[in-house]
């Protein structure tokens, strides 16, 4: 296989083309994976580049459980678990629970496969970053994915980088819904993060007033 650095590049730099290119010229480079073992389709959506993903998969890329996860593609998990079902407890190269790249993603059919097949929704990420299925769909304010998540049993009150905790993180990014949901399931109000600040102030800081009365409101009570 040719180096794949350069094709690595295209996809950091949004540059489609050079994607085409590359892959045009060495087939075998949709597949290729970096010096983590990160492929380049879950380097994409990493990147944020949907249609470089979409390319690669569209080119014959490869995806392996973790990918698989990361991009929705429930018939190919169902594929991969049928042939050997601890798949779905899997990390990826890099570190992250398959079920929170699926969460992160916004791939709640995913997500519930994976779940049904033994992935435990509180798995933490082992590269040291503290993420989990919760965290993830948190921070990228994936709705329907959170209230799942907590039905079956995720912690509210998990923390993890810098001292966050879910409803810290979804303070400071102004999900209202999602900081609802964190409440009625038990979050605490009183947590901070390592710099001291509460979710309230978190909100307040970042001009998120429709949070900020929610939590108000909730110290009050």
């Amino acid at each position: 296989m040719s180096d794949a650095t350069p094709l690595f590049e295209a996809i950091r730099n949004g540059d489609l083309g050079g994607v085409q290119s590359l892959v045009a010229a060495d087939a075998s480079l949709a597949s290729a994976k970096n010096s983590s073992g990160v492929s380049e389709v879950l380097f994409s959506v990493y990147a944020g580049r949907q249609e470089i993903r979409d390319f690669l998969v569209a080119h014959g890329a490869t995806l392996e459980l973790h990918d698989a996860a990361a991009v929705g593609d429930l018939a190919r998990l169902e594929q991969l678990v049928a042939a050997n079902p601890l798949l779905a407890k899997s990390h990826s190269p890099d570190g992250f629970p398959a079920v929170a790249l699926a969460s992160v993603f916004g791939h709640l059919e995913a997500a519930r496969y994976l779940a049904a097949h033994g992935a435990d929704i509180n798995a933490v990420a082992t590269n040291g970053s503290g993420y989990t299925a919760l965290t993830g769909a948190v921070a990228s304010g994936h709705t329907a994915i959170v209230e799942w998540l907590l039905a079956q049993g995720a912690d509210p009150n998990y923390r993890y980088a810098a001292g966050y905790s879910p409803l810290l993180t979804a303070a400071a990014n102004g999900h209202l819904a999602i900081v609802e949901l964190l409440l009625a399931r038990g979050a605490d109000t009183r947590a901070v993060t390592n710099e001291g600040k509460t979710a309230l102030f978190l909100a307040t800081e970042r001009k998120h007033p429709e949070v900020a009365a929610v939590l108000q409101s909730q110290s009050a009570s």
